[in-house]
């Protein structure tokens, strides 16, 4: 179902130009990129744009460590930063810089506005100053004893031990962390944006729906303490914007900072025809969404749209802050090769993995997200591999080397694509209001369902049959018009998997496509399109990310003894292996598990390769029961599997968790089989 036409400008905000992008900022512009190809994809007119965030004291200080001027600095690090995004097929309308002159044009005029109305004022404060370096020290270039505890080497803001906050000017014993010289308190006059004379306005905004309400609630907190004066100033030496008619007086960074959004969408316009004022004038009727975390909020929230108020030009129709990202469950480390650059990643691992992850994990809350390793090799290899790429893989190649490339001109099973086309509306709100993790569980389900009837229908048994000839061509037919419906909805989490799909089925998406069926089509031949995701290569990833780690002479010691002392397998069925504890046991997770599929392994000569249902997934094992079991007698019996078995590679796949199994061996090894009325996924106990 089609929808009215909109104008929608989405941003991202704007990464820093002293380091590198890591999976932490992935989180934010893989949200945004998902949403706006979904806008594009249902007709929308949607632009996105990003820069790189380029002024302040540290990339100033950083450019002098490097014997580069800043320019230089921001002009690399851009760079890097723009490669990096693409790499994850992170498509930006504009990737812009705010060292530009559009961003000065702009954060002038908005200053300009605000005080001639009367929003900026003068006075003179105290700060600390470095007498070495010749400059004010900000909050984080200032180190010394807490005021309240006395904990050391603590920041000029805050307390990491007793958690306090106070003034640089409060610490005692305090040091530059520029030069390490014992900063001096002096004079000087600064530059204030009146944010209370904005209270009953921001409140009203703040309300209105346009971010949270868990962030809503937490914005009241700066009302009830009530809002300050904001310094929109920075004395020289300062890498940034000098502020008219204020020689030596520089706009603080979180000024320009978010008019670099405008920036970058006035160089765009530029090159491509489109009006600047529909989208950023104060009647405007187009959309304004900020995706952002919850660290930046208050700038967002808070002085950008009494800014933008005051200047005369529209607020956000939306501001959508997300959580940070935990590795393992924990915040991510450098010591532990958790904190990882986005290049690392990309040296090791496919960007789909990792957007297809984080998908299924986002929500429009502000609740962290947890990249545990393990899950992530097991989902990915699970849902995309086994059950999305497998539908086409298993129909494909019947239709090409049996029906001359081509689908059949009969739908086999009118009701159940009905249910796969009908799916739009639920899967497209889902996306719309940011639930991508309901999309991602609904579009499995479909999946599910998918393969349960080709399970059922059997192609590769049919086809060995001449009177069952048409009955095949309808089957596979059948799933390639799920499969492409599938990879419909699909297409904003996977653009390179879409645009395999759309090569393969010699087809165009739209999000209106799926409610066309190609019946009677000519498709391509099918292609690999995704490989499983490699354990080694996860850790190769982690490990390459590991910083100041060394090998003590004793670990290395401990690790030989581990080693050595592993308790070697029984001889034999007779001989009984050692004891165990309850805890051990304990923590074998076994399920009733149903086998949808099982197939011989070309070049295994004991293995037959088994997709398993247990309920909420299906899993690939690979089982040495070929002796005792033909493929076609164990489709849909019920058996028991252990289901939190570490992935194994082997030269065949990955092998996802064990069938149970009893007897001496050969064609005398029975699987387990559950009574009557287990059910898929229920836990053996």
């Amino acid at each position: 179902m089609s929808q009215a036409p909109r104008k929608i400008l989405v941003t991202s905000a704007l990464p820093y130009a002293n380091g590198s992008i890591h999976l932490g900022h992935l989180l934010e512009h893989i949200q945004t990129n998902i949403w706006t190809r979904f806008q594009k994809m249902r007709g929308h007119t949607c632009f996105s744009v990003c820069a790189d965030d380029a002024h302040g004291t540290p990339v100033m200080l950083k450019a002098q460590e490097l014997g580069i001027t800043p320019e230089e600095m921001v002009t690399r690090t851009r760079a890097e930063h723009h490669q990096d995004l693409l790499d994850f097929d992170i498509d930006y309308d504009n990737y812009y810089v705010t060292h530009s002159d559009e961003n000065k044009l702009l954060s002038e005029t908005i200053y300009n506005r605000l005080n001639a109305a009367g929003y900026i004022s003068k006075k003179t404060i105290n700060q600390l100053y470095d007498p070495e370096k010749g400059m004010f020290l900000p909050d984080r270039f200032v180190k010394g004893d807490c005021p309240k505890c006395g904990a050391e080497d603590q920041n000029g803001d805050s307390c990491d031990v007793c958690a306090a906050t106070y003034s640089p000017t409060e610490l005692k014993n305090p040091r530059s962390v520029v030069s390490g010289a014992t900063p001096v308190l002096k004079d000087s006059e600064h530059y204030f944006f009146d944010l209370p004379k904005f209270e009953g306005m921001l409140k009203d905004w703040i309300q209105s729906g346009a971010i949270q309400s868990e962030m809503a609630n937490k914005l009241q907190e700066w009302f009830e303490q009530g809002l300050q004066q904001w310094d929109i100033s920075r004395d020289a030496p300062y890498f940034g914007f000098e502020i008219p008619n204020a020689p030596g007086k520089y706009f603080y960074v979180w000024v320009d900072a978010p008019v670099g959004y405008m920036a970058s969408f006035m160089n765009f316009c530029a090159g491509n025809n489109i009006n600047f004022d529909e989208y950023w004038s104060a009647d405007s009727d187009a959309e304004l969404y900020h995706f952002i975390g919850k660290d930046i909020m208050y700038f967002h929230c808070l002085f950008w749209p009494a800014m933008l108020e005051g200047a005369n030009y529209r607020k956000p129709t939306g501001v959508n802050i997300h959580g940070f990202v935990t590795v393992n469950g924990a915040k991510m480390s450098k010591s532990k090769g958790t904190f990882i650059k986005a290049r690392t990643y990309l040296e090791h691992l496919n960007p789909e993995y990792l957007r297809y992850y984080f998908a299924s994990k986002l929500n429009d809350s502000v609740t962290d997200i947890d990249l545990n390793f393990e899950d992530f090799t097991q989902k990915v290899n699970s849902d995309l591999v086994g059950k999305v790429v497998n539908i086409a893989s298993r129909c494909a190649s019947f239709i090409t080397k049996k029906f001359d490339g081509k689908l059949s001109q009969t739908i086999l099973d009118e009701a159940l694509l009905n249910e796969f086309t009908h799916a739009s509306e639920s899967i497209a709100t889902h996306f719309e209001n940011r639930q991508y993790h309901h999309a991602i569980r609904e579009i499995m389900a479909l999946a599910d369902k998918a393969n349960q009837f080709i399970d059922t229908q059997a192609p590769w048994v049919t086809i060995k049959d001449p009177d069952q000839q048409q009955l095949t061509h309808d089957v596979c037919s059948m799933g390639i018009h799920m499969f492409r419906v599938l990879s419909i909805y699909l297409s904003p989490v996977l653009p390179d998997l879409s645009q395999k799909a759309q090569a393969f089925l010699n087809d165009e998406f739209t999000w209106d496509s799926a409610q066309t069926t190609l019946t009677g089509h000519e498709i391509n031949k099918f292609k690999a399109m995704l490989q499983r995701v490699d354990a080694d290569k996860v850790a190769a990833m982690v490990d390459a990310s590991k910083e100041n780690l060394a090998v003590t002479e004793d670990a290395s010691k401990a690790k030989k003894k581990t080693k050595k002392e592993t308790t070697p397998a029984p001889k034999s069925d007779n001989e009984l292996a050692p004891t165990i504890s309850f805890d051990d046991f304990a923590k074998v997770d076994l399920r009733i598990a149903k086998i949808v599929s099982a197939e011989h392994v070309e070049g295994a000569d004991k293995l037959l390769r088994l997709q398993l249902d247990i309920g909420a997934e299906t899993k690939q094992v690979f089982a040495g029961i070929k002796s005792a079991y033909a493929p076609e007698d164990l489709a849909g019996k019920l058996t028991v599997m252990v289901a939190n078995l570490a992935p194994r590679k082997m030269r065949f796949g990955m092998s996802e968790g064990m069938v149970l199994a009893a007897g001496p061996g050969g064609d005398e090894l029975y699987i387990l089989e559950p009574h009557s009325g287990a059910q898929p996924g229920m836990r053996v106990k």
